[in-house]
């Protein structure tokens, strides 16, 4: 069994170990004589006692001390660069893990394209200003790219009949893999998490009455609807039968509310000739504070099992 960690303690830790690498690296360089860098360090090691504070003052909101740490990644790098630091490439990376850790894969992605043009402002290394900044597009992009091969529409062409020879359908065991491996993240990151299961009522009977070529076209129509009203991060698996988890990272309840209803008032418009217009039933599902992974899978097969029975 997979086993979580508490969110705040990893995070404290995270903090604490960046001040104290940035305060021994700012006491190395005055033990060394560096004087003229030192003073980027030394604001960088106030800036991260401001955080560390905020951290551990629960009334403040945790994504303060994230920009901070941040900000630290961004500034203690460019001056690395700027000062001609000795094997300050090594750094290149770090500002942009960073940016996608902390931040939404979006925000991440135009923080640090952004970002690029700075790196003409860095007068030691003027020679070598394109291939710099080809390679650090070239890490970006390489962060850019797994969200998006591993994004909902790429699930969303799995979602269909497992039977069926054409389709790829993820089994429950690795949809729940992926949940995990967000639910993990959320709580690391105390970022939000929620979930939608839907149950087709019409999908069984849809196959039944009039086929597989029925049951397609409503299968095709809910993962166009979920494909247009949800974000590229999104997941959609099937858990079983006429049931599905739509997993929406970042997402807060009334976020989780707002595409329910979307999604509603899609399917609803969505008519077949067969069956007429598409019948879904929606409900909301997020973890509770310090839940454990397995609880929360509990809960969400028992609210499938009520939409089934409802």
């Amino acid at each position: 069994m997979t086993r979580y960690f508490h969110p705040r303690a990893l995070m404290s830790l995270t903090y604490v170990a960046c001040l104290l690498i940035t305060a021994f690296y700012t006491l190395w360089l005055y033990a060394m004589g560096y004087y003229r860098e030192l003073m980027v360090p030394l604001f960088i090691t106030l800036l991260l006692i401001t955080a560390v504070l905020l951290h551990c003052g629960r009334a403040f909101s945790p994504y303060g001390p994230r920009a901070i740490l941040l900000a630290s990644a961004y500034i203690g790098v460019s001056s690395a660069f700027h000062f001609g630091l000795t094997h300050s490439l090594l750094w290149l990376g770090l500002p942009v893990a960073a940016a996608f850790v902390l931040l939404p894969h979006w925000s991440a992605l135009c923080l640090n394209l952004l970002y690029t043009p700075l790196w003409w402002l860095i007068p030691p290394i003027e020679s070598d200003l394109f291939p710099l900044s080809f390679g650090y597009l070239a890490i970006i992009l390489m962060f850019a790219l797994p969200p998006w091969e591993l994004s909902r529409r790429h699930a969303l062409l799995r979602a269909s009949d497992p039977h069926d020879n054409e389709c790829d359908a993820y089994d429950i065991d690795t949809l729940k893999e992926r949940l995990g491996n967000e639910f993990q993240r959320a709580r690391l990151l105390d970022k939000r998490l929620a979930v939608l299961v839907l149950h087709l009522p019409q999908l069984d009977m849809a196959e039944e009455q009039f086929g597989l070529r029925t049951k397609k076209a409503l299968l095709e129509a809910l993962c166009s609807e979920v494909n247009r009203r949800c974000r590229d991060h999104d997941l959609l698996g099937r858990s079983g039968g006429a049931n599905f988890w739509l997993v929406l990272p970042d997402t807060s309840e009334s976020g989780a509310l707002l595409v329910r209803e979307r999604l509603n008032r899609a399917l609803s418009r969505q008519v077949l000739i067969e069956i007429g217009p598409l019948e879904a039933r929606i409900g909301v599902c997020l973890p509770r504070p310090d839940e454990r992974f397995a609880p929360f899978i509990q809960r969400l097969e028992r609210l499938s099992e009520t939409l089934y029975r409802h």
